[in-house]
């Protein structure tokens, strides 16, 4: 069953059980206010009789005044007037019938006794539903008979009828509307539903232009929000990683070429040109490096997407790692052109950390630096203490990055300088080495002016 048939479903039944439990309220309700409205007219036209006969014929004998009683009872309501003696037998009656034995009848009894009575039942001749009303007439205290008022309850069983049938086919044209209204709601509902699932299909071919629209400022509204949002970054996702396969790929042919070459020219050449052979040898030993550390930067790339990779604790020496880094990079600066400087505010405290993967880190952010500052050019790496962490500033008067391409450079597979050499990955580990160190690195940088990069790192 759809969400839609259920839906509809749901909102049916509720509004009949709603309708229904209404219906039977106010149905009985007003059957309560009809009859009872009946009873009280005729307990105080029957009140009133007796008032009446006590205040002016308490002193009379009943018997022989029942006729002229029944007159003045009889002539102030349309009810059927019956007067009762002690005993139970009938005296008068305003229409001439009456079974002569009253005592039989429930209420007559009560109200001989001195209570008031009322009972509801059949008229035994015409099984017409009737109302009784039975009161005490006293006189000095002594009660001497009763007053009886019957009316037809025909009338009022037909107007509440009518009152029933007219509520019964109010409910039912509420319960139609409401399960109109449901329907167009769920549709409406269903549409946007359909919409997702529709979007979510096509997404699953790997379609990741699909958009869904948002109809409603609603919880469906965000969620098609959220997955229109999932699926442009899916979609920019699946851009960057075939714009790494592709660089990737040129990346490991250039060096794989040129190791391919001076093997070549090597073997052509043989072992006699001394100098020629030392030169073929450092460019394939530069080149098998260069691979080596991209063939690592993958490796730790897949451990980190899989979380899997580890780091191993251990106390460390910031500023001897820091001096060490300086000294084996700097060759390179140099050779560049490039001032590459060390500035460590003592002491430094002792952390605990994993040495080696912080090591990669300063290298790469160094190797950045260098990469893309050009000569003449300065690098600054600075370290120093603030409350609960240690602080490296490196900063270079390199090219810098534009500010679109700052908020994307330490996601995975992102290259701001598509034609710079590198995988792109560096930056992304190196974020999430310094993550698992429960550290924080933030980049700083202005087009012309250089580049800052800074590590938090807990204490």
């Amino acid at each position: 069953m759809g969400i839609q048939k259920r839906l509809v479903g749901s909102y049916f039944v509720v509004i009949c059980l709603t309708v229904l439990i209404l219906e039977i309220f106010l149905i009985v309700s007003v059957r309560y206010y009809y009859f009872h409205n009946v009873e009280r007219i005729l307990m105080n036209q029957a009140e009133l009789s007796a008032s009446f006969f006590q205040q002016y014929f308490s002193d009379e004998d009943l018997e022989k005044q029942s006729d002229r009683l029944l007159k003045g009872f009889a002539n102030n309501s349309d009810a059927q007037v019956q007067i009762i003696n002690p005993s139970g037998r009938l005296l008068q009656d305003s229409t001439g019938s009456g079974d002569d034995s009253m005592s039989k009848y429930i209420g007559v009894q009560s109200a001989i006794h001195g209570q008031p009575a009322t009972w509801k039942g059949k008229d035994p001749s015409t099984q017409e539903a009737i109302l009784a009303v039975s009161y005490p007439l006293q006189a000095k205290d002594i009660i001497v008979g009763e007053v009886r008022f019957i009316t037809s309850l025909t009338e009022t069983i037909n107007t509440v009828n009518q009152i029933a049938v007219l509520l019964i086919s109010v409910g039912i044209l509420v319960i139609v509307i409401v399960t109109i209204l449901g329907l167009v709601i769920s549709w409406t509902i269903t549409r946007s539903i359909k919409d997702l699932k529709l979007a979510a299909d096509q997404m699953t071919e790997g379609d990741f232009s699909i958009r869904v629209q948002k109809r409603y400022r609603d919880e469906l509204g965000t969620l098609a929000d959220t997955l229109n949002m999932m699926a442009s970054r899916i979609a920019k996702s699946e851009q960057l990683k075939n714009d790494f396969i592709s660089s990737v790929s040129h990346e490991l042919r250039t060096p794989l070429t040129s190791i391919k070459g001076w093997i070549i020219t090597l073997k052509s050449n043989g072992t006699d040109n001394r100098p020629l052979l030392h030169d073929g040898l450092d460019i394939i030993e530069s080149e098998s490096d260069r691979l080596t550390r991209m063939v690592d930067e993958l490796l730790d790339f897949s451990k980190l997407d899989n979380g899997r990779m580890a780091i191993h604790l251990a106390p460390v020496q910031l500023s001897r790692l820091l001096d060490y880094t300086i000294r084996q990079l700097a060759p390179r600066a140099a050779r560049q052109g490039i001032s590459l400087e060390l500035q460590v505010d003592e002491p430094l405290p002792t952390i605990q950390a994993d040495e080696n993967r912080l090591k990669q880190v300063l290298i790469n952010l160094i190797d950045n630096s260098i990469k893309f500052t050009a000569p003449s050019g300065r690098i600054f790496v600075h370290a120093y203490t603030a409350p609960r962490k240690v602080v490296i500033a490196i900063e270079d008067t390199g090219s810098g990055i534009p500010e679109e391409d700052l908020g994307n450079v330490m996601q995975k597979f992102y290259k701001g300088n598509q034609y710079a050499s590198g995988s792109g990955l560096g930056l992304s580990i190196s974020d999430q080495i310094v993550k698992l160190h429960h550290g924080v690195l933030r980049i700083t940088s202005e087009v012309g002016k250089g580049t800052i990069v800074q590590i938090d790192l807990p204490v």
